[in-house]
């Protein structure tokens, strides 16, 4: 997998721009046109359409080169799943974190049956190329039949206390879902949460955890890091 910047050819405004909108939107809880706006404070003329487009474009590629960027996750898993509003509908968001909180894979299903649990836990192998010690999850009997099938060797613990993370890790979604007015289709949703996991808590180190000066050196490696991944650092502006 490529671990190159996307290519920004084509793009009249510079990279630095683009990469900036993308964050803006990932990062705060901002409409389209919010952006445009803070970017018409700074004196960048751009619409809230063309920001829509650079986020469709090039959000889920940052995602994954942040993604890939990050250590392998623990041996002890916690999945969770939420129902959410998709056009009036109610859908399950299903999500898988680490021990250290970091998000592992997000999937929009129309169910959590065990069906639906057995097409995550392989989706999630999948994606991180590893399989747990030990995977949480709360009392849902979908999730113990799946485990059984796809994940034999692998402890469950099924308790819903144990399973805090995987439940707080929901809520930067639920504050997107209510400043967006919930989402319009089970596709806009996986795409739009799948690039907002993998941007999002990049920006998000445990500060209650860190000093100030700590929070900010922190904040400034991974600032440095987002350019380095979009393209932005030490790269001349696009034509």
């Amino acid at each position: 997998m490529s671990s190159a910047p996307p290519s920004y050819k084509g793009h009249r405004y510079p990279v630095e721009i683009i990469a900036h909108c993308v964050w803006l939107y990932h990062r705060f809880p901002l409409s389209f046109r919010e952006v445009e706006e803070l970017m018409l404070e700074h004196g960048v003329l751009v619409s809230h359409e063309t920001i829509r487009r650079w986020c469709l474009k090039f959000g889920q590629s940052y995602a994954n080169a942040l993604r890939r960027r990050r250590p392998r996750p623990g041996d002890k898993w916690h999945l969770d799943e939420v129902f959410i509003k998709i056009n009036g509908e109610r859908k399950y968001l299903w999500r898988a974190v680490d021990a250290d909180g970091i998000v592992l894979d997000i999937l929009v299903q129309n169910r959590r049956d065990k069906a639906a649990a057995k097409r995550f836990f392989r989706k999630l192998m999948k994606a991180t190329q590893s399989v747990p010690r030990v995977i949480v999850t709360d009392k849902l009997r979908s999730s113990g039949a799946a485990h059984r099938e796809a994940m034999p060797s692998v402890e469950h613990r099924c308790h819903q206390g144990l399973n805090n993370r995987a439940e707080n890790s929901h809520q930067p979604t639920r504050q997107r879902e209510r400043a967006m007015k919930g989402f319009r289709s089970v596709g806009g949703a996986q795409r739009f949460l799948s690039a907002f996991g993998g941007i999002s808590p990049h920006f998000r180190p445990h500060r209650h955890l860190m000093t100030a000066s700590g929070y900010r050196a922190e904040m400034t490696i991974r600032f440095a890091i987002w350019d380095q991944i979009t393209g932005a650092a030490g790269r001349p502006a696009a034509a």
